[in-house]
């Protein structure tokens, strides 16, 4: 695994994040060190994805990245039959994805698709990943995706959503920062390193509070939602379409 160095010298000037070629060369490295417990959510997310899903149905993961939820979904599942469309709009994102189903004799269950996850068509799925990606999708997108989502899954569907956050209290966001700050640092990221991500970042990943996401599924059809696992600024929720 290839160490995220990307910010670890000065730059006169940030550009805004994206996910690029450099950024996939040390993708899984950047996640294990910046989001808590991120290889626990994945592996449950495969877990309770294979429990939830409905033969005859799809799987999709809008926002798929690297694949390290389908190769996740594709171990779980090795002894069962299932359709899963992976949808992001980074090809070097995807052509890493493609080598690693190619490597596992898993591509035959898997499409990859290049495409802005809010023009994809979705129907007839069981369950629905969107993992760290609604954060980086404008604020009057979001709530047009999940009412499509919603419509796409079939009943007793279940959408898997994990995003970062903040807090609506300043004081406890102002404490839930300082934490994930000090988490990064412990990973062995520099100050610097975290502050120039920081300004990368910025308007670029734009985080939402947990209420806002609650009440959005509410609004949207989802009456049973679950978070089912949160570490401060990050949270992993699950929500059921009624059968």
């Amino acid at each position: 695994m290839t160490k995220d160095r990307i910010y670890a010298q000065p730059l006169d000037e940030v550009p805004p994040f994206e996910f690029n070629r450099q950024v996939v060369e040390v993708f899984d490295d950047m996640l294990g060190r910046s989001v808590p417990f991120y290889q626990e959510t994945v592996l449950r997310q495969a877990q309770i994805a294979a429990h939830r899903y409905q033969a005859g149905t799809r799987i999709y993961d809008l926002g798929c990245s690297n694949g390290n939820l389908g190769m996740a979904l594709c171990a779980e599942m090795a002894e069962s039959d299932f359709e899963l469309i992976a949808v992001d709009n980074s090809a070097p994102m995807l052509e890493t994805f493609a080598q690693r189903l190619k490597a596992n004799g898993c591509q035959e269950r898997v499409t990859l698709k290049q495409q802005d996850i809010c023009q994809i068509p979705l129907e007839n799925a069981s369950v629905v990943i969107v993992n760290l990606t609604l954060q980086f999708l404008p604020l009057t997108e979001r709530e047009t995706l999940l009412e499509r989502i919603y419509r796409a899954l079939v009943p007793g569907g279940v959408l898997l959503l994990t995003e970062k956050l903040v807090h609506q209290h300043q004081s406890l966001n102002n404490l839930q920062q300082d934490l994930y700050y000090r988490f990064k640092a412990e990973n062995g990221y520099s100050q610097m390193e975290i502050s120039q991500k920081r300004d990368a970042l910025e308007d670029v990943l734009v985080p939402e509070t947990l209420e806002v996401h609650q009440q959005r599924l509410q609004r949207n059809g989802f009456t049973t939602i679950d978070v089912w696992l949160k570490w401060f600024n990050f949270a992993s929720i699950i929500a059921l379409k009624d059968e």
